[in-house]
């Protein structure tokens, strides 16, 4: 069982294409988005392939994998486009592991008691981190539009037959990864 794990697309079509040739490889069971899907926000430059109806229209044929978490650009209208709930935090209980997932505007590593073997999944900062903290990881995708610090669009894909999570670029290099 493999999920696809992305954050911070901003409204690029670049980014959501990917998303749906990424599963046309690999026919993930979950895709998870961790927030800012269709928009730049005040505070960013938008893509330059900006472009959120064809984001959306792209979404809409990976519809019924998806698990959507709201970012701080993410509005109810995208609901209403998607027909998908947004959730501002989930929990996701799979084999011996809890996912915490939040956008990481609302809620931080520091707002929940982890247990062994928890995976926190976080966006919002696009600085992607794979870290094991005593008994749980603590990860972030980056952003697959606008990244910041290491400047490689990036997404992560978990597997849960290997027990990794593996982050690559948009070009499909392994840039890291680490075992749960």
């Amino acid at each position: 069982m493999k999920f696809l794990i992305a954050s911070d697309i901003h409204g690029s079509k670049e980014a959501s294409r990917k998303l749906v040739s990424l599963d046309e490889e690999y026919n993930f069971k979950k895709i998870i988005l961790l927030g800012d899907i269709g928009y730049s926000g005040a505070r960013n430059i938008p893509p330059l392939d900006y472009y959120p109806i064809d984001v959306f229209k792209n979404l809409e044929l990976i519809k019924n994998k998806l698990l959507l978490i709201r970012g701080n650009c993410d509005s109810r209208v995208d609901e209403f486009v998607l027909k998908k709930k947004f959730y501002n935090k989930y929990t996701l209980n799979l084999k011996n592991h809890r996912l915490i997932l939040t956008h990481g505007d609302l809620y931080d590593e520091n707002s929940f008691n982890f247990k062994e073997n928890d995976i926190f999944l976080y966006g919002h900062t696009h600085v992607y981190r794979l870290e094991k903290i005593d008994n749980h990881l603590v990860l972030n995708p980056g952003s697959m539009s606008l990244p910041k610090v290491n400047k490689e669009k990036t997404y992560m894909i978990m597997d849960f037959k290997l027990k990794t999570i593996c982050l690559y670029n948009l070009d499909d290099q392994l840039l890291k990864s680490i075992d749960f």
